[in-house]
C-alpha cells in the first residue's frame, strides 16, 4: 500500500454540485433555487421558529411551570455533616458560620444520609423522620 493508492471508499463521497456552468449541468442560471422569492437570495433564510410573520407558536402557547422564590432560600444538609459545627446547640446561623450552608438560607433540612456518632442539640431546623430517629437514638435533641 502505497500513500498514492488510497482512495476512500466506493460510494461513501459525492462529487460537489456545481452550480451555474452552463444549462447542460442542470445547474445553470438560477442555480438550482428557483426563480425569485426570499429563498433564491443570498442569506435569504429565516430564523427557526418563524411563520412568515404569524404569531409563532412558541408564542401562542401559555407559559407553563412556576419558579418558587423560596427555593433559593431553604437548604439542606447530611446528618453526617452535623459533626462539623463546632457550637453544642446547632441553629442556622451556626450552619452559615460553619459553611456548610450558603448565606441567604432562611430554611434548613435535616435528612438521613450518613450517620451521626454524637449527641447533637437542634434549635429552629426541620428534620426528616428518619433523621429525627437516628438523632435521638444517639442522645440528641430537636427544638422547632
Amino acid at each position: 500500500m502505497f500513500l498514492n493508492t488510497i482512495k476512500p471508499t466506493k460510494g461513501s463521497t459525492k462529487t460537489a454540485k456545481r452550480v451555474g456552468r452552463g444549462i447542460g449541468s442542470g445547474y445553470g442560471k438560477t442555480c438550482g433555487r428557483g426563480h425569485k422569492g426570499q429563498k433564491s437570495r443570498s442569506g435569504g433564510q429565516t430564523k427557526i421558529g418563524f411563520e412568515g410573520g404569524q404569531m409563532p407558536l412558541q408564542r401562542r402557547l401559555p407559559k407553563v411551570g412556576f419558579n418558587s422564590a423560596k427555593k433559593r432560600l431553604t437548604s439542606e444538609i447530611r446528618l453526617s455533616e452535623l459533626h462539623l459545627v463546632n457550637t453544642d446547640i446547632i441553629t442556622i446561623q451556626a450552619l452559615i458560620d460553619a459553611d456548610l450552608v450558603p448565606i441567604f438560607t432562611k430554611r434548613v433540612k435535616v435528612i438521613l444520609s450518613g450517620e451521626v456518632n454524637s449527641a447533637v442539640k437542634l434549635k429552629g431546623i426541620v428534620v426528616t423522620t428518619g433523621a429525627k430517629k437516628a438523632i435521638e437514638t444517639a442522645g440528641g435533641s430537636i427544638e422547632v
